[in-house]
């Protein structure tokens, strides 16, 4: 007996090599959906639905986006619904109130305005396997809560995951930021897959936003950091106007100081990478096996002293 009280000791006060303690996690679960259920949970999602929206500053409609996209979004079946496990998204070459394409849009926002989901700060990770084909445009993305610095893209927008189908061994992550059109402006950060990895895999993309630092990876495995950007309400009437000094700057880091929710699209054609040709198969799907958002542990340091960039004013 009192052999065996001595080991018990000698395990406790001496652990055996080469078992080492679980290390601390970096990041915390606060918000996901792994899409296990039936259909599209209405108290996470909301859709984006038509062709285009109404500009209240310039008092029209503007058509295809902004970006001369040519799907119609709806909310049916055919274009988003769950099974297996997944969230469906598909693209369908089919004629709908003047557009040759329909498809879908979600988000963690109500149409109205009202919230669902959103967050400042944390880790926003998507698995996903993404459509190819000239023309067809896949994004995972975040926007404002609120327009608290004033219209896109003033107030900030983080594209975790931009895809040109007819390039399908490359990826983008960016950031549009800057004062109300025309003076907006965006950075990018660019991967290319090694060797004859696509985006037709499935693959892990996140960003890990953090005051004054946005960074970018896949699969675990950073590609982008970003640490430089400005933005500026400052108006020439209806337009963006150039700021003239730093005093016309909103206090960094806005915009991206602010609650952002979650937006996951399929678009089909556009200024970003053309239009689809006879070579692209329809439909075109993506699929989401979960979407998981976390907080970091210990909260956020303060923001460092914005990047090396290049200002819209001086040298």
């Amino acid at each position: 007996m009192l052999f065996l009280r001595l080991n018990a000791f000698l395990l406790f006060a001496f652990p055996l090599c080469g078992v080492a303690a679980e290390p601390a996690p970096a990041w915390k679960l606060t918000w996901s959906d792994e899409f296990d259920g039936k259909e599209i949970d209405k108290t996470k999602w909301d859709f984006d639905l038509g062709n285009g929206f109404f500009n209240y500053d310039a008092n029209q409609w503007i058509s295809g986006w902004g970006n001369n996209e040519l799907q119609y979004y709806t909310k049916e079946a055919e274009n988003a619904s769950i099974s297996e496990g997944m969230l469906r998204i598909r693209a369908v070459k089919e004629s709908l109130h003047g557009c040759g394409y329909t498809s879908a849009k979600l988000r963690t926002r109500k149409r109205d305005g009202s919230p669902l989901f959103n967050q400042l700060y944390g880790k926003f990770e998507f698995r996903a396997k993404l459509p190819t084909g000239k023309g067809i445009w896949p994004a995972l993305w975040l926007l404002p809560q609120e327009e608290k610095y004033g219209p896109w893209p003033a107030s900030g927008e983080i594209d975790v995951l931009e895809a040109r189908g007819q390039e399908p061994n490359k990826i983008l992550g960016t950031l549009h930021y800057g004062s109300k059109w025309p003076e907006n402006t965006h950075s990018s950060k660019e991967y290319t897959f090694p060797e004859k990895g696509t985006i037709a895999e499935f693959h892990i993309y996140a960003v890990e936003w953090e005051p004054g630092e946005i960074r970018f990876s896949i699969d675990g495995k950073l590609y982008g950091t970003q640490a430089f950007w400005w933005s500026s309400g400052k108006m020439n009437g209806a337009k963006g106007a150039k700021p003239a000094n730093e005093g016309e700057l909103n206090t960094w880091p806005a915009p991206f100081d602010q609650p952002f929710y979650i937006v996951m699209n399929l678009a089909v054609g556009g200024k970003f990478l053309g239009n689809p040709d006879k070579t692209t198969p329809f439909p075109a799907e993506m699929l989401v096996d979960y979407v998981r958002v976390y907080e970091k542990v210990g909260g956020y340091a303060k923001a460092k002293p914005r990047g090396e960039g290049k200002l819209p004013f001086g040298k």
